[in-house]
């Protein structure tokens, strides 16, 4: 009689496997083996996931719920760097591939479930899954031309436009943030970003 095995794979790297395949081919094989490299992790409201001056130790694969990174300023401010929502990854990628002290804080916004992948288990799948050094070369060359767009866009862009942009980019961050996490990653004061929404709502 022959056996046959069946590796069941949790949901959650549906949503992996997903963002994986808008930029490369996964085989089945690739699909068996890249869980394996994977630890599940999920973190409450407001809990760390990574505090300034810690080594990043891992990258985060959001399947459930959002998070973001921020540096706090000398008097206390709060300054807002990116949202991770579901199918995002999030880190201090520079803290992570050089093991010095991570410049951001990474927390939860929402309840949240993720995917880690430490720094050993990193090397080992892009070897074990030679596709995966491409898929990752793709993301590290999509976040720079990102923070190109975002720094040209905080220089030639008005409060205004800035927010269009924001909203258009992701429909879920009206409902999903607050004003002050809104108003804090536009670089703006809460008060702006209140009579920006009160212009745009007059003129509709």
């Amino acid at each position: 009689m022959k056996i046959i095995f069946v590796i069941i794979i949790p949901p959650m790297f549906d949503i992996l496997f997903s963002h994986i395949q808008e930029k490369v081919s996964l085989t089945t094989t690739d699909k068996a083996t890249i869980p394996s490299f994977f630890i599940p992790k999920k973190l409450k409201r407001r809990q760390y996931l990574l505090e300034e001056g810690e080594v990043c130790k891992s990258l985060a694969f959001v399947t459930k719920g959002l998070l973001r990174t921020y540096n706090v300023d000398g008097k206390g401010n709060e300054h807002m760097n990116v949202f991770g929502w579901e199918g995002w990854w999030i880190s201090d990628f520079n803290s992570f591939l050089s093991e010095e002290p991570a410049l951001f804080n990474i927390d939860a916004i929402e309840d949240c479930e993720l995917l880690l992948l430490s720094k050993a288990d990193y090397e080992a799948l892009t070897l074990a899954v030679p596709v995966m050094d491409r898929y990752f070369r793709i993301l590290y060359q999509n976040s720079i031309v990102t923070k190109e767009r975002r720094l040209m866009s905080s220089v030639t862009h008005t409060a205004e436009e800035k927010y269009l942009e924001l909203i258009e980019s992701n429909a879920q961050i009206s409902e999903r943030l607050s004003q002050n996490l809104i108003a804090s990653y536009l670089g703006i004061a809460p008060e702006t970003l209140s009579r920006i929404k009160k212009n745009l709502s007059s003129r509709r």
